[in-house]
């Protein structure tokens, strides 16, 4: 899988709403993942914590706010770095960590990948998603 680059966008509790708006604009496959997909109960389990619209050679991915965390104009948006190349994107996010401020250290997660959070040092919101990697 080659390494894609792509926006991610916050919401404020309407992830869905607006990525299957999105989906009405550019077309495609829409998949949402909710905190309650993958074993959070109770408040906020509806939540999109992923979502993911591909549509003729077009990537979006989005999810709401953590619970918690205030919608700010900054923090509505990221740069997604992705794929299975562990060798490349540790390289990345050695170099985009580097002198910022890591905000979801490297490691392995419930989805079975590494990803790790980071906002480099001129202010850019990072995610880095290395997909059936063992990093820990």
């Amino acid at each position: 899988m080659a390494t894609t680059l792509n926006p991610y966008l916050n919401f404020d509790g309407n992830t869905r709403e607006a990525m299957e708006f999105y989906r009405e604009v550019f077309g495609g496959e829409l998949s949402i993942m909710t905190f309650g997909d993958m074993g959070t109960d109770g408040p906020g389990a509806d939540g999109v914590m992923h979502s993911s619209l591909s549509a003729d050679g077009l990537a979006l991915m989005a999810s709401d706010l953590p619970p918690g965390q205030a919608l700010e104009p900054g923090n509505n948006f990221g740069v997604s770095l992705s794929g299975d190349d562990e060798a490349e994107l540790m390289g990345y996010w050695d170099k985009l960590s580097a002198g910022g401020t890591v905000t979801v250290p490297m490691e392995k997660q419930m989805w079975g990948d590494a990803f790790g959070m980071c906002v480099d040092r001129y202010g850019t919101s990072w995610l880095v998603n290395i997909a059936g990697t063992a990093v820990s």
